[in-house]
């Protein structure tokens, strides 16, 4: 009887296709290189690769991760610029323009595309065309956002484009990818503290792997996580793109849809135009602990409370992947339902946003 450990090896051109599928699922012409590890090895290496000392960026932090990356770009050296806003809203471009235009000496942009800890989404082609004509590079965290919401990365002018495979894509968590320009290479190329010989540096991968042709991998490779991460390509290419994204729309349509049927329940992010496909966030009625609250719900739904300073008083939903169902979607608000006095037509408000969802 065969096991995963008898399969054979993974070689170097089952790899390269598999990194050959990520750029296609990113609409990319780029490089694309798929490290071995959760998703915050290539942000952290991006990061450490293009911000050089005594540069200056601008970190866009409408979220956890947006707060990560204004430290990594500080121990880096760099000058870094954070523009804040709140976490149940989305940044618009005309704040980057803003700071961009008070600080021309600004060479590099992070900002995260749908932040699943607090359920917003933001509007990555308008602030990109913004950066691309202030001149600046621009980093993109769409771990969360990959094959939720269109990303076409090389039309928007992503420089570095950073992607899981755990979320929307329903794929391995353990293995992770980013795209990178020739603006992008030129920059870290030019960074004398780009990290070399280290585990975070995409230098080595250029040189080593796509440079030298991608015929003999630079080590051995995560197998069961590569595999995993093909598969999950595959599936998304069976189903469609398109039809993924849909999916997605419409469990977060209806996940709002039946919360503003609830009583005492209300939208942390009241805005749909600011809301991201993969998670609802929801705030609970007044002296109701979230904590407390999931504690008592039934483990196999995806709803958890949140993080941080959120934690007592935010509910997460998290409508990804293959809990982007109606059925997963009625299920998380039938048990908050039940929860509450008020809760007439949940179900069929739900029903309704999927399918208009699904129809538009």
């Amino acid at each position: 009887m065969s096991t995963f450990l008898d399969l054979p090896p993974l070689g170097a051109a089952r790899f390269a296709a598999i990194e050959d599928q990520v750029a296609e699922l990113l609409q990319t012409r780029a490089d694309v290189i798929v490290t071995q590890g959760e998703a915050l090895l290539p942000l952290e290496a991006a990061i450490r690769s293009a911000a050089h000392p005594g540069s200056t960026a601008l970190n866009i932090v409408t979220g956890p991760y947006g707060q990560t990356f204004g430290n990594w770009l500080r121990d880096c050296g760099s000058k870094a610029v954070d523009l804040t806003v709140p976490f149940s809203t989305a940044v618009t471009a005309g704040q980057v323009a803003e700071v961009l235009a008070g600080r021309p000496e600004i060479d590099f942009v992070s900002l995260v595309h749908a932040e699943a800890a607090t359920g917003n989404t933001n509007p990555v082609a308008e602030i990109a065309d913004v950066v691309r004509e202030h001149g600046a590079l621009l980093m993109l965290d769409a771990v969360a956002s990959v094959a939720a919401e269109p990303l076409p990365t090389d039309a928007w002018g992503v420089d570095l484009c950073v992607v899981g495979g755990q979320k929307a894509m329903a794929g391995p968590a353990g293995v992770s990818a980013v795209s990178v320009s020739d603006r992008a290479w030129e920059r870290i190329l030019a960074n004398p503290a780009a990290p070399r010989r280290s585990y975070l540096s995409l230098l080595d991968w250029k040189e080593r792997w796509t440079d030298a042709g991608r015929t003999v991998l630079p080590h051995a490779p995560a197998q069961l996580e590569m595999l995993a991460l093909g598969a999950c390509l595959d599936r998304i290419e069976a189903e469609t793109l398109a039809g993924t994204i849909a999916r997605h729309r419409a469990a977060a349509a209806a996940t709002r849809a039946g919360v503003r049927a609830l009583g005492g329940f209300s939208l942390f992010v009241p805005a749909d135009r600011d809301a991201a496909p993969v998670a609802t966030t929801i705030r609970t009625p007044p002296g109701v602990d979230a904590t407390a609250l999931v504690a008592g719900l039934d483990r196999a739904l995806p709803i958890q409370a949140g993080g941080g300073a959120l934690a007592g008083g935010m509910l997460r939903v998290n409508h990804y992947g293959r809990a982007a169902a109606l059925d997963t979607v009625l299920a998380c608000l039938t048990a908050l339902a039940g929860l509450v006095p008020d809760a007439d037509g949940v179900a069929e408000a739900a029903e309704a946003a999927w399918t208009a969802a699904l129809a538009g």
